[in-house]
């Protein structure tokens, strides 16, 4: 689906695809890992990303875009795309890191896929890179506009809690249910002495995601 989406795949497409373990469980060059490809894919995602968002917000503030772009380019909605894409199924791994589950770890994903826009930008496919962010990264700007608290609900679950006392919450992961290869956390997090909240979730960050919306609305910060 990859080469559906963008075109042909070349050998700096496929350092996109390589993640370090591989380089270094194969005593390859770590320069020929994603790694330096990802630094410039990320700069790459964010450029077109708001470029897209300053196209389709006109009347939106700077604050406004900086906040749904946040979330845009964040691990979990750059996963679900590459996943889309089948980028998951693609990366090269070391046997180590595809043992511990590392093909649906949503930042090897992530990495991955900002590794593939910097090598399609160097190959000249700025129209493709733009097509992909607008239909599989893009798809979810209303909805982070709409209920940005859902997103961000660990932020607003630390200013609520800093405010109140200056304390933090803490998360723990309480258990790993399922497969290496389709794993599903379980996080519960601590305030004052009291747990205030469970959640799941596929990868330990949307767990604790989960688990701090699901407190801020027991605490009423955040309604239902």
């Amino acid at each position: 689906m990859l080469e559906s989406i963008f075109g042909e795949q070349n050998e700096l497409i496929k350092q996109a695809l390589t993640h370090p373990s591989y380089t270094k469980e194969n005593n390859i060059d770590s320069l020929e890992s994603y790694e330096r490809l990802e630094f410039f894919g990320d700069s790459v995602l964010k450029l077109f990303t708001s470029k897209l968002l300053y196209e389709t917000y006109p009347e939106a503030p700077e604050g406004e875009l900086s906040k749904i772009r946040s979330i845009l380019v964040s691990d979990a909605i750059l996963a679900k795309a590459g996943e889309k894409i089948g980028i998951d199924e693609l990366m090269l791994l070391g046997p180590a890191e595809e043992k511990q589950g590392g093909r649906k770890r949503e930042s090897n994903i992530a990495c991955a896929l900002e590794a593939v826009l910097g090598a399609y930008y160097l190959n000249g496919r700025q129209k493709e890179i733009e097509n992909f962010i607008k239909d599989y990264i893009m798809i979810y700007a209303e909805d982070v506009d709409k209920h940005f608290e859902k997103y961000n609900a660990k932020d607003i679950l630390q200013q609520y809690t800093q405010g109140v006392n200056k304390t933090l919450p803490e998360y723990r992961t309480v258990a790993i249910n399922g497969p290496a290869h389709k794993p599903e956390f379980i996080v519960e997090v601590e305030w004052g002495g009291e747990i205030i909240a469970q959640a799941s979730g596929k990868s330990k960050k949307e767990a604790q995601q989960n688990c701090a919306l699901k407190a801020c609305q027991n605490l009423g910060v955040i309604k239902n």
